[in-house]
């Protein structure tokens, strides 16, 4: 296997994209990153495209090629990776693993999402094809209630107050307002997310990652296309892992444990050849509060039940323990489903390559991504390292 490393990074703006559409937002993530990289777009070999509901909301597949047309990239072997919620880490984890193995020496890989343009009951309806539609769906479910379900037994096991969970989303707001992608580019109090709606018992709608639009890309190389383009910064992809766990989360036997992102966690760490101590700064998925406290714990920075500490001393910030999504997370920098997984490390790349601004953790070198599809069934988990 060849050293993998990241040298073109681009993003749009996360929001409400009125006048864009899908394939806008994708190429204009695609050929950011292609500037960034300083390569001609000819160059790319193959081109991997994240997404989790085009055909439910737009009604178009093919995303590959379609991509690659718009983007004036004809010819390239181009493909749509579908991994729900982890669409985007899944498409990134293939990236790596072509360039890796030698047979492409220059990858791009994009994740993207258009969801505003759609009724929320259309959305809502699309969220749920990452459940099991014939023994969960059926129900009655929701993608919240499915959450909430974690989240109520979560508080109930440790005697843990909702407060402390939902300083989570007050900690993500605060970082997102140095960060030019985010969707919600302000502050909140605990008092304004406990008092925000009840979406499902017992979260609220200000511990709910939003609805938007937006696309993130990156250019990977292997070391053989170094040799022939020489870098001055360099991020490499150390570690990449992608498990799975049991769907539906009422059937596993301990809803609380994450088994599916311990396993993938566990195996991009062990390649990269790091401890969860080694990591500098962290990318986790908060669709919901819950879910970043969960992996807080999962990956031992605070034992079970203790995770909200950790929000509550600061030690998620820049200059804490774990400086934990520096950019605004799914919260506030927003949540484009099949987005996420690239945007959460082009947020690492830009912290590694010390481009982070006021939000920067002086002296970062290494960063670990956590993506989830569903309740957590899917987990894409990325180590990064700067080299150089």
């Amino acid at each position: 296997m060849k050293r993998v490393f990241v040298i073109g990074t681009g993003a749009t703006k996360i929001g409400e994209h009125w006048d864009k559409s899908l394939r806008d937002l994708a190429v204009e993530a695609l050929l950011a990153a292609v500037r960034d990289a300083g390569i001609d777009k000819r160059e790319v070999q193959v081109l991997y495209v994240g997404n989790m509901m085009s055909g439910e909301l737009q009604g178009q597949e093919h995303l590959g090629a379609l991509v690659a047309t718009w983007a004036g990239m004809a010819g390239v072997a181009a493909f749509k990776v579908e991994a729900a919620c982890a669409s985007g880490g899944a498409a990134l984890h293939q990236a790596y693993l072509a360039a890796a193995s030698g047979l492409y020496d220059c990858v791009a890989v994009v994740g993207v999402e258009k969801m505003t343009d759609a009724l929320p009951n259309d959305v809502t309806s699309a969220l749920l094809t990452a459940e099991d539609q014939e023994y969960v769906v059926f129900t009655g479910a929701t993608f919240v209630g499915l959450n909430a379900l974690a989240y109520r037994m979560y508080l109930s096991k440790y005697g843990v107050k909702q407060e402390d969970v939902a300083r989570f989303a007050v900690h993500c707001h605060k970082m997102a307002v140095n960060n030019p992608y985010a969707q919600f580019r302000r502050e909140v109090t605990l008092e304004e997310v406990m008092s925000s709606p009840l979406i499902a018992d017992p979260i609220r709608l200000l511990e709910c990652a939003p609805v938007g639009d937006g696309a993130a890309a990156l250019v990977l190389c292997n070391e053989d296309f170094l040799k022939r383009s020489p870098r001055d910064v360099l991020v490499e992809v150390a570690g990449s892992a992608v498990a799975t766990d049991i769907l539906s989360v009422h059937e596993r036997k301990d809803p609380l444990t994450m088994a599916g992102f311990r396993k993938a966690a566990g195996e991009a760490m062990k390649r990269a050849g790091i401890e969860a101590s080694d990591v500098d700064v962290l990318e986790v998925h908060d669709a919901f509060t819950v879910l970043g406290i969960l992996t807080l714990e999962a990956l031992g920075y605070a034992p079970p039940g203790k995770g909200w500490q950790l929000v509550a001393e600061g030690e998620l910030e820049p200059g804490g323990r774990i400086p934990t999504n520096t950019m605004g997370g799914l919260k506030a920098r927003g949540h484009p489903v099949g987005g996420t997984g690239v945007y959460q490390v082009f947020d690492l790349v830009r912290q590694l390559r010390g481009e982070a601004g006021a939000n920067q953790v002086e002296g970062a070198e290494i960063g670990l991504a956590q993506n989830l599809g569903g309740v957590a069934g899917t987990v894409a988990v990325h180590v990064m390292r700067r080299v150089r």
